[in-house]
């Protein structure tokens, strides 16, 4: 989850840089031309096939629409506008959409105080970083577009987890699907912008081929084995993390705003992700039941 988070979070860098030379269209086709060639070497290597069925590659594509596609396009254009950082912030409600929609399609029936608690702290975290109140510039249509982005990953993540893992098919194959899937639907947005001149620079391509193979391929595998290995609103749980991956890079990197404000507001978002990772502890089978130690037990979806 922590590489998840370091790699995820460094996305709005990437994208932040690579639109100085790129249009949006492009920017996220690249991204998921390299990130496709990264899977897809990963998944043959292995000696993996891609899944197969007429039935099976539509979840796929509509779950690429979501997961992938949509998304991606919603943050090249988000960020036009929007700073690297806040783009980070504001993505950081995926876990709240993810909760609110796994309660709506049955899916998260029992959510746990403490893990409710933490997801609002979280979101608290959030809000203090982006600081409305004073950034009142911020909220304009490239924030709207993120916060589409956010909630659009959380619809994928829930129709994942729902409709493709499990399903006796290994992660590497769905992940290099789908993301050839959304390569194939970013196809087909070319002529909104794509086709416009490139101004590539060094900077520029280096970001590009970084947001492509590292930040979407590697990246979408890792998600793609959490929710297979811990449900889609533990996975979405990551997005908590990418505030202060993004913030940093971006005061860091491109020398956006930094304060004890943000600081603090990052220390409330760690306390709210530890708190939503929190498991039930049972008694072991083996020990008796005035004496049972407790231990963890996975966390089911």
């Amino acid at each position: 989850m922590g590489i998840l988070a370091l790699l995820w979070g460094s996305t709005f860098l990437w994208i932040k840089v690579a639109l100085e030379g790129f249009s949006p269209v492009q920017v996220t086709l690249i991204r998921c031309v390299l990130a496709s060639l990264t899977l897809l070497a990963l998944c043959f290597g292995t000696r993996q096939r891609l899944p197969r069925g007429a039935a099976m590659w539509g979840r796929i594509f509509v779950a690429a629409f979501f997961c992938n596609a949509l998304p991606f396009g919603l943050f090249s254009v988000g960020e036009q506008s929007v700073g690297s950082g806040v783009a980070g912030v504001l993505n950081a409600t995926t876990p709240l959409w993810s909760v609110l929609i796994g309660i709506a399609i049955g899916t998260e029936r029992r959510v746990r105080p403490v893990r409710l608690g933490g997801l609002l702290l979280g979101f608290a975290g959030v809000v203090v970083i982006f600081a409305p109140w004073q950034q009142a510039d911020s909220v304009g249509w490239g924030a709207l577009a993120i916060f589409g982005a956010a909630a659009s990953y959380a619809v994928g993540f829930a129709y994942m987890g729902r409709t493709l893992v499990g399903k006796g098919i290994p992660t590497v194959s769905l992940s290099s699907a789908q993301i050839l899937a959304a390569t194939a639907l970013t196809i087909l947005t070319l002529p909104a912008g794509g086709l416009s001149p490139v101004h590539a620079q060094v900077t520029t391509v280096i970001a590009v081929v970084v947001l492509g193979i590292f930040a979407t391929g590697i990246t979408f595998h890792l998600t793609y084995r959490i929710i297979a290995d811990e449900g889609a609103t533990n996975a979405a749980t990551v997005g908590y993390l990418l505030p202060v991956v993004s913030v940093l890079l971006g005061a860091v990197v491109l020398s956006e705003d930094f304060s004890l404000r943000v600081a603090a507001g990052m220390m409330v978002v760690l306390v709210g992700v530890a708190m939503t990772r929190r498991q039930k502890r049972a008694p072991s089978p083996s020990a008796s039941p005035a004496q049972s130690p407790a231990v963890p037990t996975a966390s089911k979806h």
